[in-house]
């Protein structure tokens, strides 16, 4: 693997929706996005690959195998990011793929079945509030979606981003694979927390993927001036968010023996007048975790949390589900094969469940899918300092290659 090449590539591809001291912004099917989209396909037809962009933005690039018709073994991730964040979340598994291909036409490396890298459109919940948009669309994930609900901060709707690309929401379905298309799937990420660097290991195998339910809260109160509304009389939206915010801090921490997770990421205050009582109050949740029962016993808290505000402040909420997705486990049997394949290499590992979501999780679906991690400093993720070394990248990657090889299965060298 030429580590020095991919380090390029990520440093070319990051130019695109990148500021200097202010990370990396591309939102899915924005112009950015779509520009690191062209910049793959650019690169990937650069090394005799074919190209198709399927009803939902997903990308997949491929090199045929000596016997096309088999199922292929498939790798990749994400070129869409947060707003102002990292460099190697989600990027990293796309141009490894890459990488990978380069490597075989350089040696002269033929495979039996097709190799196929994918760059999944919408993995991030940053512009629209749901994550791997894409990949659920490919593992026929999305029919319990309600995509035409679904507005970013500018009040751009899904299906007008979508067309802004050339695509039609009515056809989205049309980008389900079926079960048999595929043998393998793996994605190479950036660990996005702190426990490989804390315990020194070079690479994470994931045994499993903790999952969000992600919600919308809207706290209806009344706007009266805030120097003549009596305290006992007033119905301040603001002060019953408040209570929602730190109630769901409440109720993860009961669950944290779990592992269960909660975050308010998004709280809009109208009219936003620092002398009028807080009108209504829009916020934005999610609650994450392995375990299903915990998950769900934090959100009843939350429902009982709204009447009783309802009751008690005079207040009107509602909340709207933005999406659900159960926890994840991993094919036991493709574990056991990344962990041989570290063995066999000299690489240090160790077995992990992933706190954060990853197209990984729906493919699980439709084929074996492995999910490799390597470090990343400090656990810093989504943000302009996310960092990995060369050298650990270049652990992962290799590990990715030789597990993508052995799949597919090498006919000549």
């Amino acid at each position: 693997m030429n580590t020095a090449r991919l380090e390029a590539s990520l440093h070319e591809i990051n130019q695109i929706g990148g500021s200097p001291g202010e990370g990396n912004t591309r939102l899915a099917y924005t112009k950015e996005h779509w520009a690191a989209n062209d910049y793959f396909i650019k690169k990937c037809r650069d090394e005799g690959m074919s190209i198709r962009i399927d009803a939902c933005g997903n990308v997949i690039a491929r090199l045929e195998g000596i016997e096309p018709d088999l199922p292929a073994v498939a790798c990749g991730s994400h070129l869409d990011t947060v707003q102002q964040g990292g460099r190697y979340d989600g990027t990293l598994g796309v141009l490894a793929g890459l990488e990978i291909i380069r490597t075989l036409n350089e040696n002269g490396i033929l495979t039996r079945r097709s190799i196929e890298i994918i760059s999944f459109a919408c993995e991030e919940s940053a512009r629209f509030g749901v994550s791997t948009i894409g990949s659920k669309a490919m593992a026929g994930k999305l029919e319990k979606l309600p995509l035409e609900q679904l507005y970013d901060k500018d009040g751009i709707s899904f299906p007008e981003a979508l067309a802004s690309v050339g695509l039609n929401v009515e056809r989205i379905g049309r980008a389900r694979r079926s079960g048999n298309e595929l043998r393998a799937f793996f994605e190479l990420h950036i660990e996005q927390g702190p426990l490989l660097e804390r315990i020194e290991k070079q690479v994470g195998i994931a045994t499993g993927i903790a999952a969000p339910t992600r919600l919308e809260v809207i706290i209806q109160g009344k706007a009266s001036h805030s120097g003549t509304t009596p305290m006992k009389m007033r119905k301040d939206a603001l002060v019953g968010a408040a209570e929602i915010v730190t109630g769901l801090e409440k109720a993860a921490l009961a669950e944290a023996q779990y592992g269960t997770v909660a975050t308010t990421g998004v709280c809009n205050v109208r009219p936003g007048a620092m002398n009028v009582i807080p009108d209504s109050v829009h916020l934005q949740m999610e609650i994450r975790g392995t375990v299903k029962e915990s998950k769900k016993a934090v959100l009843e808290y939350l429902l009982r949390l709204f009447q009783e505000l309802e009751r008690s402040r005079g207040l009107m909420i509602s909340s709207r589900i933005l999406s659900h997705e159960d926890p994840v486990l991993l094919d036991g049997q493709m574990v056991r094969f990344l962990s041989s394949q570290c063995d066999n290499q000299g690489i240090t590992y160790v077995n992990m469940v992933s706190g954060a979501g990853h197209d990984a999780m729906n493919m699980a679906s439709l084929c074996p899918t492995g999910l490799i991690f390597i470090p990343s400093h400090d656990g810093v993720s989504h943000h302009k300092d996310e960092c990995s070394t060369i050298e650990q990248i270049d652990k992962g990657a290799f590990l990715l290659k030789e597990s993508v090889l052995q799949c597919a299965e090498i006919v000549q060298r």
